[in-house]
């Protein structure tokens, strides 16, 4: 039986974080016992204010269709966080909701981007970013950067990466995989060269703003410039570990927030209406309720850079936020370990799973294939037998 599928399908890429996920519950379901640091999903349960406040929108029986863009309190409380946070000034016309920052994201790209555009990623990304640019037939173009850099780019490879084709830009910071931060400085010296391109715009993902440690991310929007032409994105899985919640929403110029809910109401309508109006609550609180995670989430990075550091091959940086790490492991390639020959990333990975019971993500799916990435939103316990694993295995 054929199997017509469309040509936009088979030419997206599975999700690597994903599919190493699954292959991690496969291979526990059989048995095995799979330590998975795999996953960028914080292991704490969501706060008790913020169940409270979804019993309550529960019991005051919000169960009806919500607006496209979301709930007007909702984007209000959006708006006071905006400024409290970031010192970013946007109205609630300018707001829209969605299931989940990547949607956010996938909107803002289908209202943007034409087949054939260019948008510019700095490595190490995302996973989805390419695959989303894929699925609006535009093109993207990796600017490279390594550890030595802090996984940072400079404003030197920015203007060589620009194309008349060039439409958008993708900054995520505190990043994923990497945890690295862009300060302040250096993004106004990107913007110095984004400036001399008025036609590009600018989306800036702050899913993990709240987990830094002590070096305060900067709103790319922030920059008196840059504000029109730059689209904040934000959520709730992270910070406030609200993962399945499925909230996320965007700060943007009003004729592009207009478009992205145009768009949302032909894919999925409005985002649940009792995740938003928990949502309110969480967004109103103080990031210091949350603060408790943070704290764990440093304890177990400085743990994990102890371990792996111990470990030779192992190329450490120092990550400012998020909750990964992301080694080079480039001095295990052209060796035999356990029988098996590691050319790159991936045989890495492979490795780790098959014969440390440990589920990393390969480089290769961030545009870094030096590398790979071990999330330490995993217990403490669960960290040290993984590290003893891995240690146990490549020595």
């Amino acid at each position: 039986m054929p199997q017509p599928l469309s040509d936009r399908i088979n030419s997206l890429p599975i999700s690597q974080t994903l599919a190493m996920a699954a292959k991690a519950r496969e291979l526990k379901a059989a048995g095995k016992d799979i330590i998975s640091l795999s996953l960028g999903e914080p292991d704490f349960n969501t706060p008790d204010f913020i169940k409270d406040a979804a019993i309550e929108a529960i019991n005051q029986n919000y169960n009806s269709y919500t607006p496209v863009d979301g709930y007007v309190e909702l984007k209000e409380a959006i708006c006071t966080k905006f400024k409290r946070d970031n010192h970013l000034e946007y109205k609630p016309n300018q707001i829209v909701v969605s299931t989940g920052a990547k949607q956010s994201i996938a909107n803002v790209a289908q209202v943007l981007l034409n087949p054939g555009d260019e948008v510019l990623l700095p490595a190490p990304y995302w996973v989805s970013y390419s695959a989303i640019a894929i699925l609006c037939e535009a093109k993207f173009v990796e600017i490279p950067s390594s550890i030595d850099d802090d996984f940072k780019i400079t404003p030197a490879q920015l203007e060589a990466a620009i194309t008349p084709k060039t439409k958008m830009i993708f900054f995520n910071s505190p990043n994923n995989p990497s945890g690295s931060i862009y300060s302040e400085e250096e993004y106004r010296a990107l913007a110095k060269v984004l400036e001399k391109h008025p036609k590009i715009f600018i989306l800036s993902d702050e899913i993990y703003e709240h987990i830094n440690y002590g070096t305060k991310p900067f709103s790319f929007a922030a920059i008196e410039n840059m504000y029109d032409r730059t689209i904040t994105v934000n959520g709730l899985a992270k910070a406030f570990a609200m993962t399945g919640w499925r909230i996320g929403y965007i700060g943007a110029p009003q004729w592009i927030a207009k478009a992205c809910t145009k768009m949302q109401g032909q894919i999925t309508s409005g985002a649940n209406c009792i995740a938003q109006r928990a949502a309110i609550t969480a967004v109103l609180a103080s990031p210091k309720k949350v603060q408790f995670m943070v704290d764990e989430f440093l304890s177990r990075r400085n743990i994990v850079l102890d371990l792996l550091g111990k470990i030779n091959g192992f190329k450490l940086n120092i990550p400012e936020g998020a909750f990964y790490v992301f080694p080079d492991i480039s001095a295990f390639f052209g060796k035999t370990i356990k029988s098996k020959k590691i050319q790159n990333a991936n045989d890495f990975s492979m490795l780790l799973l098959e014969e440390a019971n440990v589920a990393t993500v390969t480089g290769d799916a961030f545009g870094a294939p030096n590398c790979i990435r071990l999330s330490y939103a995993a217990s403490e316990l669960q960290l040290r037998e993984a590290i003893k694993r891995i240690k146990e295995v490549v020595s």
